[in-house]
């Protein structure tokens, strides 16, 4: 049963707190906007990392991670994107192939909102885990943690990290 640690939209900057809270996740997986690539490195030295470049990302974390990842995770239907919108306003870029072939979970980032919500209409569930960076319109910082067991989620924890101003939190 993997325990996963969900973050998004650093924009360079990783709250040290993020290695408290990911300390029992066996993978780490981010959404995109990672800002620099040794905000990949650090995470990746730290836990197996998934990641896929988000809008703000130059040519080197796109050489080194791709726009969209979808695989199984313990046999459940994963697909990761940056930009993918959410249940009711999927982005134009994911609409067809999400309607084709919906995932078990759908992850996006981006909107730097948090939302963890069903999608009836396709039998999927939608991940946001917010902004963990401190850019953009945000107000708290948010990271989330969950569990795959056998095709299903389970202990979906949604974490605030401190105001998006705030240095770091502990």
């Amino acid at each position: 049963m993997p325990r996963i640690g969900l973050l998004s939209d650093t924009h360079g900057y990783l709250d040290p707190a993020i290695f408290k809270y990911f300390a029992e996740c066996d993978e780490i997986w981010h959404a995109g906007d990672l800002g620099s690539i040794e905000i990949a490195d650090r995470l990746a030295a730290f836990r197996p990392l998934r990641a896929v470049f988000g809008n703000i990302d130059g040519a080197e974390i796109r050489s080194a991670h791709p726009r969209d990842q979808r695989f199984n995770c313990d046999g459940l239907d994963v697909w990761i994107t940056h930009i993918g919108g959410y249940p009711g306003a999927y982005d134009h870029k994911v609409r067809d192939r999400i309607f084709r072939k919906p995932p078990g979970l759908f992850i996006s980032g981006h909107s730097h909102i948090l939302k963890v919500m069903r999608d009836k209409s396709l039998g999927l569930m939608h991940f946001n885990p917010g902004a963990c960076g401190r850019v953009g319109f945000h107000n708290v910082r948010t990271i989330l943690r969950f569990s795959i067991d056998a095709g299903k989620l389970s202990g979906v924890e949604a974490i605030e990290l401190g105001p998006r101003s705030a240095r770091s939190s502990s």
